[in-house]
């Protein structure tokens, strides 16, 4: 038995595979602006980056406290064995990957042009992980409540968030993260503490109950991976979060007004 497609048919298939397209590309999450997120005033002083709390008082940011307290004896044996310059070269390349990307799904959520790269090989990259992110990675997000949103904890710390909203049906800190290649869940321990930061804040600021953290992940062979934690191990992890802030206090003062 053999059908040949009229014309009619196939043009009709072929709008049909265009709306499909069409629809899939269309799909961005609902923005729903419930919270009025400060505007946060940036300071860097001797290298380190603070921000002014609602008191105008300088607090550090989240990846200051993290890399204060953190452990660095991996990444400064890799800086020795590739020599300081391979290193920088290769910090400031994902440097321009991640902040290129990170922009164009900000673009995207906000229903903005979110296809705008450099011709150069790094644009390029950056484009194809971008796409990545907006055609499979970013389907579960089902309500955006706020992007690059500042958070601070008056006298304690501050942050920028990269998304706030519903993730898979409930309130989530969401993460967008670029890699070389895709990482071990046991290597990022302070994404997840920088998600359990921005959680514990929003909920002080807005008497939220955020329990939830997601971290989206796209490498440069194109593999995405989530992360996803809630609950217990949302605890286990803002414990170890306020461990990290009362080791950074026991080494560094309180920086008031200037």
């Amino acid at each position: 038995w053999h059908h040949s497609y009229s014309l009619i048919e196939l043009l009709l298939l072929q709008v049909k595979l265009y709306l499909l397209t069409a629809a899939h590309q269309l799909i961005r999450p609902m923005i729903n602006q419930i919270y009025q997120y400060p505007e946060l005033v940036r300071v860097e002083k001797n290298d380190v980056r603070y921000y002014r709390d609602s008191k105008e008082n300088l607090v550090p940011s989240v990846t200051t406290i993290l890399s204060a307290t953190g452990d660095h004896s991996g990444i400064d044996a890799w800086k020795r064995r590739v020599g300081p310059k391979t290193a920088r070269a290769v910090v400031e390349e994902a440097t321009t990957i991640g902040t290129a990307v990170h922009l164009s799904i900000e673009h995207f959520l906000n229903g903005d042009e979110w296809e705008q790269f450099s011709d150069d090989r790094l644009g390029l990259m950056a484009h194809q992980i971008a796409k990545r992110f907006v055609d499979d990675c970013l389907i579960d997000i089902d309500e955006v409540w706020g992007l690059e949103s500042g958070l601070v904890v008056d006298g304690l710390y501050a942050g920028t968030a990269d998304c706030i909203g519903i993730f898979k049906g409930k309130p989530t800190i969401i993460d967008f993260k670029t890699a070389k290649k895709i990482k071990r869940k046991d290597w990022i321990e302070d994404y997840f503490l920088q998600g359990a930061a921005y959680a514990n804040a929003h909920n002080v600021m807005y008497e939220t109950n955020i329990d939830s953290i997601a971290i989206l992940m796209v490498d440069r062979d194109l593999l995405f991976k989530e992360f996803l934690i809630s609950s217990k191990e949302f605890e286990s992890f803002t414990a170890k979060w306020k461990q990290r802030i009362i080791s950074y206090y026991k080494t560094h003062e309180v920086l008031g007004r200037e």
